[in-house]
């Protein structure tokens, strides 16, 4: 009865009403994940980097301006008889304004843009993987639990049946072998005892490091929504909202528009300049004027005729690397359909295995007594009493274990759809959610050269100084028989 209270209370998800104070959901530990995770901060960072690749591109379309200043001072004059300033001042401020470069500026543009639309893709798919991987964490840590509990039971259970058994023996009822039979069980069961609490332990940390603090009373998760009835199903919804796959689709576009650019080498370009230069020779000049300002405008065409082959070759080279990406973008697709199929089959069968280890489970606990009952009048040795308790072990774990497997199973079929979202499950309710448009428009119409953002800090709390985590646990049991 204890270990069915044990499964009940530590796995049974859907059925929990209502949560503990001092419990933490998994809604909790996602939302601290969101926020805290520096791997996630560190996407959004390179996310903003790409962001910028726009404005660098639309810059070489804008006009420029420069200019420059000397002074200039005659030391020595090797012939007198010429008249020379002896000091010179001199400024020059010009501005250059592209008209036409072969179109390299525009698909330069419209390349970056993609590569922003496929790194936002990107930082969906890392933020749906770093959530499969806290859901995991997260599953684990209760999945040792209860391994820990079913086996300290274990040994408890087999510690008694040690106990009784030399007992009998004592007594002459039962032999030296029903004992040594016992005692190599519990040496066995305190083995897989010390192994459980290391895997949990092994869980924890794993916990602590994506979630940025340790687990406390982990409560039974909620059901997924969302989840397909079919693999077709899935696999339609995975084709137009998996993050993977849009990303390599625009970085496919993205490489087309860098063909173009490349191919822009080999054309005209056109721009118009205008140019006004000041001098001043601060009074060494014997006559005339000592100053001057001159005013220069015009237009330049500059047409490439002969480059020894390399605009061509650049954009045979552009070209290959979009084929590759092309090529690239239907391997992605390949994997995702496999990736979501094979998700909704662990799924399915983990929920077969679920119903299969029930059954199991009652079967084994019948049996256990009934085993128990024989070997009072005779009928059944104490092995057989050893194997029938291994058995019903054996039933708890497969069970505790496919429960594990498939809620992780249905949470990666979901995040391979594409929706193992922050959106998709939530998370605004607990704050506002992180929105890489508003860098993008924050920084896309800057064109000042002298703008910078504030100098770069970590933001994720470390662990350092969080204690090592241990592998005991605590099971409060329900009053009762």
């Amino acid at each position: 009865m204890r270990t069915r209270r044990i499964i009940a209370g530590l796995l049974a998800g859907s059925m929990m009403l209502t949560t503990p104070v001092s419990a933490e959901t998994l809604k909790e530990a996602l939302v601290r994940t969101y926020n805290d995770n520096p791997s996630l901060a560190a996407a959004r960072a390179q996310l903003r980097a790409t962001d910028e690749t726009v404005v660098i591109q639309r810059a070489s379309g804008l006009p420029g301006v420069d200019a420059s200043g000397s002074f200039s001072e005659l030391v020595r004059q090797s012939t007198p008889a010429v008249v020379s300033p002896q000091r010179l001042v001199r400024g020059n401020v010009s501005l250059n304004v592209p008209v036409y470069q072969g179109g390299a500026v525009r698909n330069g543009i419209l390349a970056a843009e993609n590569r922003v639309e496929a790194g936002r893709a990107d930082l969906r798919g890392t933020e749906s993987f770093i959530f499969s991987q806290v859901v995991a964490a997260y599953m684990d840590v209760i999945l040792n639990e209860a391994l820990v509990d079913l086996s300290a039971n274990n040994v408890e259970v087999l510690d008694i049946n040690l106990q009784a058994t030399s007992d009998r023996f004592e007594i002459g009822d039962l032999t030296r072998t029903d004992v040594a039979q016992s005692q190599s069980r519990l040496a066995v069961a305190q083995g897989n005892l010390q192994n459980a609490q290391a895997n949990l332990v092994n869980a924890r940390e794993q916990y602590l490091a994506l979630t940025g603090l340790p687990p406390v009373d982990l409560q039974a998760p909620p059901p997924l929504p969302g989840l397909p009835a079919t693999p077709d199903d899935a696999v339609d919804v995975a084709l137009e909202h998996n993050p993977d796959l849009i990303a390599a689709r625009e970085a496919a576009e993205a490489a087309g528009f860098d063909t173009e650019v490349a191919g822009s080498g080999r054309l005209p370009r056109l721009s118009l300049f205008a140019s006004t230069d000041y001098q001043n020779f601060l009074g060494t000049l014997p006559s005339g004027s000592n100053s001057g300002t001159d005013l220069t405008v015009g237009a330049q065409v500059s047409i490439p005729l002969f480059q020894g082959g390399r605009p061509a070759a650049q954009q045979r080279q552009a070209s290959a690397f979009e084929r590759a990406a092309l090529e690239n973008a239907i391997a992605v697709e390949r994997n995702v359909i496999a990736q979501v199929r094979a998700a909704f089959s662990s799924w399915r069968a983990a929920n077969a295995v679920i119903v299969s280890s029930e059954a199991a489970v009652d079967a084994a606990e019948l049996s256990l007594e009934g085993v128990r009952a024989e070997n009072t009048v005779g009928n059944r040795t104490i092995l057989d009493i050893l194997d029938a308790q291994q058995e019903l072990l054996n039933a708890q774990v497969q069970l505790v274990t496919a429960r594990r497997n498939a809620y992780v199973a249905g949470f990666t079929l979901l995040a391979a759809m594409g929706r193992a979202e922050a959106r998709d499950l939530g998370l605004e309710d607990e704050g506002p959610l992180y929105n890489p448009i508003d860098n993008y428009d924050r920084v896309r119409g800057i064109i000042w050269d002298w703008q910078r953002d504030p100098q770069p800090v970590a933001t994720s709390s470390r662990t350092v100084d969080i204690p090592a985590q241990h592998g005991e646990i605590s099971v409060n049991e329900p009053s009762g028989d």
